[in-house]
């Protein structure tokens, strides 16, 4: 195992904790000033500032407590790619449920200049161009 592997999955599961803490300067900590976030409804957020206020409703508590667990993390060392499955716990309606999902994560030294989320769902969700 790399030390840029090691790396890489230290990253990822601190960024991962930050989300856990509800931090979220801990979390923008981690983004290039050009990032780019694609949420799990196909909106795709330009810039740290964009990030954050997409990002603001669930620290904020909007959603309700929501914690990441993580699942399963695949690195591509040399191209600095993570995919990071996950199960999130999170309470609709009083009533917790278990959302799978995963993220697509590109570092490029230590920061995410690109972050893909993608969560299972009952039915497709499309969103017209």
């Amino acid at each position: 195992m790399s030390d840029r592997y090691r790396e890489l999955h230290s990253l990822t599961l601190a960024f991962l904790d930050a989300f856990n803490r509800c931090d979220l300067d801990g979390v923008m900590s981690y983004f290039t000033d050009d990032a780019v976030y694609e949420e799990l409804t196909g909106r795709v957020n330009h810039g740290r500032e964009a990030i954050r206020k997409a990002f603001a409703p669930q620290f904020e508590g909007k959603f309700g407590p929501i914690q990441f667990i993580e699942d399963d993390t695949f690195i591509d060392a040399g191209s600095g790619k993570i995919m990071s499955s996950w199960d999130m716990t999170i309470e609709r309606d009083g009533v917790p449920q278990i959302m799978r999902g995963l993220d697509l994560l590109h570092f490029v030294g230590d920061k995410i200049v690109l972050k893909q989320t993608y969560v299972k769902t009952k039915a497709p969700h499309y969103t017209a161009p």
